[in-house]
């Protein structure tokens, strides 16, 4: 009773309607109506050249290294302070992980150490808009462009946050999203490949349909199906699909209001960073964020204090990743053991807030109480 929790998945409209109608349209299963109409709305707004509808974010990841072709012993540079999935698609065929630090501000790839991790083995990079915040693309980009290697975005997290007054999603060859219900739009569990390098669809159609080409056969162009490549089912039920299209019509009102929160807590917290007591999160001129996710940067040994200052006074938040680098299966699928200093700290460091359409403003103001109790009690000791 009375708990801020730290995640409420969110019904926002006509979510329950949409799936109900199913019985009109009388498909369950994948590419129906409602699959139709969110990748139409994917297409339009993130300006792709397609975008497939699948189980979730890791199916989209390791639809990318199919699409890619990845062989044993390929390199992937990607950060360390990223979700397990992100190393798990490309691990799963043969590929050895190169991993690099992140930037102090932003969380995201240093782009500056990119190039010098590169080799004649680098497949791609692969980058990860932490908390909805972009990477530096530009830089990025002319990077993968130099060397002829691929660009994948990890955007998770980034529906709807720009680079540049561009959708994030739209610079790599390929993209990937979330919709699993800690994601700002949600269908339970669901994700999205976005495709914007043109030679990849009719192949992304063959993985995604179990390695067939049913696509052709949909559309008329062929009278029979068959097995005519590698892949799996990967393929969003409808189900998933006419709940996700209700909120994906609804995302800028979403982000409107998840910003608005983000913004209360950036205000908030300003006090504490010019009192020395924390860092509040970074955003470069070219991002426009989404309000994902609003974060802290405590001083690393008080983390767990803080953590359970909070639970005591029924507030749930939250520390992130543990780094890859540093796992027991991230050692030995790593080209070699690194030492990643900036992850190591920021990642020990971090502390994740309540953020959903059920907080309120009042919510935000009991929390800033609270660190302003706790920092009172710990004085100096709490300074960075």
């Amino acid at each position: 009773m009375n708990k801020i929790i730290f995640n409420v998945p969110h019904i926002v409209g006509n979510e329950l309607k949409n799936q109900n109608s199913l019985k009109k349209y009388k498909k369950f299963s994948s590419n129906g109506y409602y699959t139709n109409k969110c990748r139409s709305w994917l297409i339009k707004n993130i300006k792709c050249e397609d975008a497939l509808l699948v189980k979730s974010c890791t199916a989209a990841l390791e639809m990318c290294a199919l699409l890619i072709d990845i062989k044993p012993g390929d390199e992937i540079i990607m950060p360390s302070f990223t979700f397990v999935s992100t190393a798990n698609a490309f691990t799963l065929r043969g590929a050895k992980i190169v991993f690099v630090d992140i930037n102090k501000d932003t969380l995201n790839i240093d782009e500056k150490l990119i190039e010098e991790n590169i080799t004649k083995k680098t497949k791609a990079i692969v980058v990860v808009h932490y908390a909805g915040v972009s990477c530096e693309m530009d830089k990025i980009k002319k990077i993968a462009k130099r060397y002829k290697i691929f660009l994948v975005e990890d955007a998770a997290q980034a529906i709807l946050s720009k680079y540049k007054n561009k959708y994030l999603g739209s610079f790599g060859d390929l993209a990937t999203f979330s919709f699993h219900e800690t994601k700002n739009v949600h269908c339970g569990e669901g994700g999205a490949l976005i495709i914007n390098n043109k030679k990849f669809i009719k192949k992304a159609y063959i993985i995604k349909d179990k390695g067939t080409n049913r696509d052709e056969f949909d559309k008329n162009i062929i009278k029979k199906y068959s097995w005519v490549g590698v892949g799996s089912s990967y393929g969003l039920s409808e189900i998933n699909s006419a709940f996700l299209y209700s909120q994906l019509i609804k995302v800028g009102k979403i982000t409107k209001y998840r910003v608005k929160i983000w913004k209360l807590y950036n205000k908030g917290f300003e006090k504490f960073e010019k009192q020395k007591k924390l860092l509040r999160p970074h955003i470069p001129i070219y991002s426009k964020i989404n309000g994902h996710i609003f974060y802290i940067i405590v001083k690393k040994n008080l983390r767990d204090k803080i953590l359970s200052f909070l639970e005591s006074n029924k507030i749930m938040a939250v520390f992130h990743y543990i780094p890859l680098h540093n796992s027991q299966y991230g050692k030995k699928v790593a080209k070699k053991n690194y030492n990643l200093k900036l992850t190591d700290l920021k990642s020990k460091s971090l502390i994740r807030l309540p953020l959903h359409l059920s907080l309120k403003k009042k919510n935000i103001d009991k929390i800033i109480v609270c660190f302003d109790k706790f920092f009172k009690q710990q004085g100096k000791n709490a300074n960075l």
